[in-house]
């Protein structure tokens, strides 16, 4: 059935839906972490919105809190305790009201704690785990029914093919930008990392999957997708010509459907990055020229203690390689400080690659040992103090790079796309294809439109610009 008689057919449905069905009930998503949880909220949303559940911004009018939940830092995971601590307050006064409350915890600390989140707050109604997500309307009728529903087993069924589509509507109402989940897990086991007990190993989705949702999205309005994985570049399956696909020849083929004028993708590690994928960046204008590439340390020596199976010269070289193929390229990355063992010259290496690349952007953060991965197990921790003022020096370095980065593009003519009005009346902004916010007047294009702008200032996190 052609996209156009799939809407028409779910307004239909809609619609009868509206007309039998009592007033909805309403859901409130409150999201952690990364990008793959955004796009896993959405879809749960989408899931919901089946079994009657619409989505509400006031958790006061929710009668279902989901919380999607990461796991990566020891904070993330507390800042969850704290929310559920005021959730249950919520409930308590909801049902002083007659009115029914059900808590559920969802994504990577659900997946890792399981039953300890009930065990720690009892008003905790569901616990499920980001490879579960597709079964919540069964789970969410168990918890209503009275049962504290614990669901973190792996999922034997492939959830992506058990969820159904969101509506046009639903696409067109989360704006001109989208993610699209290609690949979940790791097996790379970063000794500092918990996915792979959270996600699970690699898992790539079907070509025919991949371009059939990235097609509906177009379809919807949408201009721009970013293809998500937590090893988004070890994606691989099988082409319709019968052949072993990787990422760069995915992105390829997304780069032909109509309407998808932008694609990135995110996070990659070192050892995916494979000639076809750095020859689509010098090949395809569509893909922006940003990449996230993170190296975590610049010390040889703590890279293989985080076992990260490359050195920084590897490191440094694929940069070059990617440079080469690419010049107008902004890198990003992601570093950890104070990693078990980390001395004085560890760090100093970092700070040297980081010279040595030249960031436009990238995260930092100080080492947090998490339960169950290896590295919360080694000797050698650092001191929080030490930590810190590694981290600020770290930081200012980066900031520094950034605002380089930024002010090189005052006076040049750049393509943005529009996404959405600015804060200020006759504000409008778009996206740079380094991925910064642009601030312009709104006489220079509507929402979904791809403009040229002249750079006249920067921000700290944005740049202002003029219409040409």
């Amino acid at each position: 059935m052609e996209l156009e008689q799939l809407d028409l057919a779910e307004t239909a449905a809609s619609r009868k839906h509206e007309a039998d069905a009592p007033a909805a009930k309403k859901v409130f998503v409150k999201t952690y972490g990364c990008q793959m949880n955004v796009y896993d909220s959405q879809r749960m949303a989408d899931a919901l919105a089946v079994d009657g559940y619409a989505a509400t911004e006031s958790i006061e009018d929710a009668d279902l809190v989901l919380l999607n939940t990461c796991h990566i830092r020891e904070k993330a995971a507390e800042k969850v305790y704290s929310e559920l601590g005021r959730v249950r307050a919520l409930k308590a006064e909801r049902a002083a009201r007659g009115l029914e409350t059900v808590i559920g915890v969802a994504g990577c600390v659900a997946q890792a704690e399981g039953r300890e989140i009930i065990r720690r707050q009892p008003a905790v109604d569901l616990v499920i785990g980001p490879q579960t997500y597709h079964r919540l309307p069964e789970v969410l009728r168990k918890a209503r029914a009275g049962e504290k529903v614990v669901e973190t087993e792996y999922a034997v069924e492939d959830k992506f093919e058990h969820l159904p589509m969101p509506q046009r509507s639903a696409i067109r109402g989360r704006g001109v930008t989208a993610f699209l989940t290609v690949q979940e897990g790791c097996d790379k086991f970063c000794t500092f990392c918990v996915v792979p007990y959270t996600r699970g190993s690699e898992v790539s989705r079907p070509v025919e999957r991949i371009v059939g949702e990235a097609e509906r999205l177009a379809a919807a309005g949408v201009r721009e997708v970013t293809l998500l994985g937590q090893n988004v570049n070890a994606w691989h399956g099988e082409g319709p010509d019968g052949r072993e696909w990787g990422l760069g020849r995915l992105l390829y083929r997304l780069a032909e459907i109509p309407g998808i004028a932008r694609l990135r993708y995110t996070t990659s590690h070192p050892r995916d990055m494979d000639d076809e994928l750095i020859e689509a960046h010098r090949d395809l204008a569509a893909l922006m020229p940003y990449l996230h590439l993170p190296v975590q340390s610049g010390s040889d020596r703590i890279l293989k203690a985080m076992n990260r199976r490359h050195t920084a010269a590897d490191y440094l070289k694929l940069i070059e390689r990617i440079r080469a193929a690419r010049s107008d390229i902004a890198m990003s990355g992601d570093f950890i400080v104070g990693f078990p063992g980390e001395t004085d010259a560890d760090f100093e290496a970092t700070m040297a690659i980081v010279r040595a690349t030249n960031y436009a952007s990238a995260f930092s953060f100080k080492y947090s040992p998490r339960p169950g991965t290896p590295g919360a197990e080694m000797d050698g921790h650092v001191e929080e103090q030490v930590k810190d003022e590694r981290l600020q020096r770290l930081q200012a370095l980066i900031t520094e790079q950034q605002h380089a980065f930024a002010e090189g593009l005052v006076g040049r003519t750049i393509s943005t796309l529009v996404e959405k009005p600015g804060r200020r009346p006759g504000q409008i902004v778009g996206r740079s294809p380094w991925l910064q916010p642009v601030i312009v007047d709104e006489k220079a294009g509507e929402i979904g439109d791809i403009v040229d702008v002249r750079i006249t200032g920067t921000g700290t996190n944005s740049l202002f610009a003029e219409s040409v």
